[in-house]
């Protein structure tokens, strides 16, 4: 019996998706680099700052090249080995695959809306590791669902354009070397129908040497505390017109095909939720307790949710429904839960042996928890869901 539960978990580690040789060559996490994730998510865990060593590796490893077209240096990936290489990731280090996660995102947003000209600048950069890329979309008092953007964006006479504001829960602050940034370019117009956005709103790629560009680590999270989330403010940030992602005033269409694309930070629940079951595995077998039938159930429920997570993950990623977008959202929603509930029951086996500072199911815990919180929210993205099924 105790085998029973070993095949579970091995059936849990080792479950990939199709990739071709090529691709899954890339963007497989080399042995030493897993080792010193893991090292640098208890080192971050206690001093609440981004490890930039490790992150120098990451940059080196080739993983950043995963969203990257291969006709621009990169592994041409797509969105089911997005989200393999965020959960493998997440497994030893979460704030690090959300760093991973957004870098992939906007590279894959420049990939889809850039011109040729930022293609060919940006994205070799992005693949090989040169940039590293975040997004600041959220800010205090624009509410999850952004429509009431207090940033800026201004035009001026000779072309270029002027920002001003403050954005929040910046993950990558200080350590990007680009920002897809969202302000507001026009007067916002009432629309009840809109969910997420606001008509007016446009991106910007903003280097993060630009003076106008300051970011602050002051916020201390009780999750993710590696992933360097923060605030970054924007004080007569000059860039020029040719740093506009996409059209002007089009932002929210962007980000709807966020969605669309199936890469989900649903991912990142999955991985967080893998480490606190091996962990909980690794308990029980080092205590003997598998012979016990209760502790052997108890666990083959934890796989079961752990794999249906997993599934709803690579659904969005494969793009097999018939509304991606909107299974992109139930993944994220439905692994987000998971993995805080499996990171809970994980907490009533381990007892006592838990209850310290220092244990790592308690860092699992408040990451699988940020997850929820993380953009869009779980209540946006539930809002997000109803309002389909007006239409």
């Amino acid at each position: 019996m105790p085998g029973t539960v070993s095949d579970v978990r091995m059936r849990t580690e080792t479950v990939r998706t199709e990739t071709t040789e090529t691709e899954a060559t890339r963007t497989e996490i080399a042995p030493a680099l897993r080792a010193r994730l893991r090292e640098s998510a208890e080192q971050t865990a206690l001093s609440g700052a981004p490890d930039h060593e490790v992150l120098a590796e990451l940059r080196a490893s080739g993983l950043l090249a995963t969203a990257v077209p291969t006709e621009y240096g990169g592994a041409g990936a797509d969105a089911r080995e997005v989200n393999r290489v965020v959960e493998e990731i997440a497994t030893v280090n979460p704030s690090v695959s959300i760093i991973a996660f957004q870098h992939f995102a906007v590279s894959a947003r420049i990939a889809e809306w850039g011109t040729e000209e930022q293609k060919r600048e940006l994205l070799p950069r992005l693949a090989d590791g040169t940039y590293l890329a975040a997004s600041a979309w959220s800010e205090t008092g624009a509410g999850a669902a952004k429509q009431k953007l207090a940033s800026t964006g201004t035009r001026r006479p000779d072309g270029t354009w002027v920002l001003n504001g403050a954005k929040s829960f910046t993950t990558g602050a200080s350590v990007a070397d680009i920002y897809l940034v969202l302000v507001q370019t026009e007067e916002p117009e009432a629309d009840t129908a809109r969910v997420y956005g606001s008509v007016g709103q446009t991106f910007f790629l903003v280097m993060g040497d630009n003076p106008g560009l300051v970011p602050d680590l002051s916020l201390d999270l009780v999750g993710m505390r590696g992933s360097a989330t923060g605030f970054v403010s924007l004080v007569d940030c000059v860039v020029q017109g040719a740093d506009m992602l996409g059209p002007e005033g089009r932002a929210p269409e962007i980000i709807a095909g966020v969605r669309e694309s199936g890469a989900t930070l649903g991912a990142v629940a999955v991985g967080t939720a893998r480490a606190a079951f091996d962990l909980v595995v690794d308990h029980v077998e080092r205590r003997g307790l598998l012979e016990k039938p209760t502790v052997r159930h108890r666990l083959v429920g934890l796989a079961t949710r752990l794999e249906s997570a997993r599934a709803i993950v690579e659904r969005a990623g494969a793009r097999t429904s018939p509304t991606p977008g909107l299974t992109t959202l139930h993944s994220k929603l439905h692994a987000s839960t998971e993995a805080e509930e499996i990171c809970l029951e994980v907490a009533r086996m381990l007892s006592s042996a838990g209850y310290v500072t220092g244990s790592r199911l308690n860092r699992l815990l408040a990451d699988a928890r940020a997850v929820a919180l993380m953009g869009p929210t779980n209540d946006l993205a539930r809002e997000l869901v109803a309002v389909s099924w007006q239409n």
